[in-house]
C-alpha cells in the first residue's frame, strides 16, 4: 500500500472511531484495537482496551472534526498518525479543539490501533 493510500486508509479507520455509532458498538471498536491498546486521554486520564470499551458503549458524544491529518510510516508494519480534532458543543456553542497521535500496527491483513494520545489544544495552534 503506498504511503498516501495508507493515509487515506488509517485517517479513515480514525473517522469509524469518531463515529458515535461505531463508539457505542463494542464489538466493532474491540476490532480496531490491539489487545494492549492504551490511551493517554485528553482530559489527562489513561485508558486501559477494557476502559474505552466500556466508556464508549455508555458515552453521550458529538463527533469533532478532524484537521492537519498526517500520516508517517515508521515501518511496514507501523505507521503514526498525527491529527487535531475540533469539537462545537451542541448546547453552549463552546468549541474546544485537541492534539491527537496515534500508533497503528497491521495486524495480518488489517490495521489496528495500539496506543492513542490526546492533548487539549491551545488556541490557534496549528502543526508545523
Amino acid at each position: 500500500m503506498s504511503d498516501l493510500h495508507l493515509g487515506m486508509h488509517l485517517k479513515s479507520l480514525e473517522e469509524t472511531l469518531l463515529d458515535p455509532t461505531t463508539r457505542r458498538d463494542r464489538a466493532k471498536v474491540a476490532a480496531l484495537l490491539t489487545e494492549d491498546f492504551r490511551e493517554f486521554g485528553s482530559s489527562g486520564r489513561e485508558w486501559s482496551r477494557e476502559d474505552i470499551l466500556d466508556h464508549l458503549a455508555t458515552e453521550d458524544y458529538t463527533p469533532p472534526a478532524i484537521e492537519d491529518f498526517r500520516c508517517q510510516p515508521i515501518t511496514q508494519d507501523v505507521a503514526l498518525v498525527t491529527y487535531k480534532t475540533v469539537r462545537t458543543d451542541p448546547a453552549t456553542a463552546e468549541t474546544r479543539s485537541a492534539l491527537r497521535s496515534s500508533l497503528w500496527v497491521r495486524d495480518g491483513d488489517l490495521w489496528r490501533i495500539r496506543f492513542h494520545h490526546g492533548t487539549p489544544a491551545l488556541q490557534n495552534s496549528v502543526p508545523k
